[in-house]
């Protein structure tokens, strides 16, 4: 595997600092956005040592994904496949990278988790994204996490503590990527609210049959969830913990029920798009209604 993929990783260094990238197609390079910063361009070197000066035509730094334009290729540089099935905890993995400038490196490990959420540089989290215990350094970000089969399961984002990394998913990469190459952005879908599991201490303090769903904690007031949905407007304390009383919660979206936040920051990054409408169903006033809701666009806040 690594034979035949390494040609196809690169080093990218703009103007500021260092990282990986892969080729994603004829003429594109996919990496971090946090490695690309807010440069125009960026030098990228081949396996072979060939270097290309290639122009960054999009970021989003709300996925960390950002796509490089180079005006050809090393014959030998073939766009590695992005994976179309789900990542599977256990699966066995590589990382292939340039951790502090050593080019090539390879690492390995396993999946050790799916459908985590990671920080973004907009404040807000990546969702869908994919945890790794294969080691990863400085000059790792924006290179591939790959099954042993080759196909690239995620795009490097984060590492370097405890055995603990990250990468955006394949998914989420198939689904910004080709808008960066296209208009050089992507808009993220938005509700305007925070969420929080509800718990047995948060199912009692608020009078609930069972713990279940979502309870909205907040809503943002210019957000598309105002006047529309009802966040708790007090507090309570249950066995000792402080847990918020009143508001709605919700329980499901588009007949998906929701136990956590990140299936519901998953469902809205691989199946929605700002403008579209969905159904939530919503627990209010001890009684379970659905209402449609619009998706408003994700602000960059940082």
């Amino acid at each position: 595997m690594y034979r035949d993929t390494i040609d196809s990783v690169v080093l990218v260094a703009p103007e500021e600092g260092q990282g990986t990238g892969f080729v994603y197609d004829d003429s594109h390079v996919v990496t971090n956005a946090h490695v690309v910063g807010d440069a125009d361009e960026a030098d990228v070197r081949f396996s072979s040592g060939e270097w290309q000066t290639g122009r960054v035509v999009g970021r989003d730094r709300a996925s960390d994904l950002a796509a490089i334009e180079l005006d050809g290729r090393p014959e030998m540089a073939t766009p590695l496949p992005l994976g179309d099935s789900e990542a599977t905890v256990g699966q066995e993995v590589v990382v292939i990278g340039n951790p502090f400038g050593l080019g090539g490196t390879l690492t390995s490990g396993i999946v050790s988790g799916v459908n985590r959420s990671i920080p973004s540089p907009t404040g807000f989290p990546i969702p869908d994204a994919i945890q790794t215990d294969a080691a990863v350094n400085p000059g790792n970000s924006g290179g591939p996490m790959m099954s042993l089969d080759g196909e690239v399961l995620a795009v490097i984002n984060s590492g370097g503590g405890d055995n603990i990394a990250f990468g955006i998913s394949a998914a989420l990469t198939t689904r910004v990527v080709p808008e960066l190459i296209r208009t050089g952005g992507y808009d993220h879908s938005f509700i305007g609210a925070a969420f929080t599991p509800v718990t047995p201490e948060i199912a009692e303090g608020n009078d609930l049959d069972r713990p279940r769903g979502l309870a909205i904690t907040a809503v943002l007031d210019d957000g598309p969830a105002a006047d529309v949905l009802r966040a708790s407007d007090d507090q309570t304390v249950v066995d000792g913990q402080t847990v918020p009383v009143g508001g709605d919660v919700l329980l499901a979206i588009d007949d998906r029920s929701l136990t956590t936040t990140e299936e519901l920051g998953s469902y809205l990054a691989l199946n929605t798009r700002p403008g579209d409408t969905v159904d939530l169903t919503l627990l209010r006033d001890d009684e379970e209604t659905t209402i449609p809701f619009e998706l408003g666009t994700q602000p960059d806040r940082a």
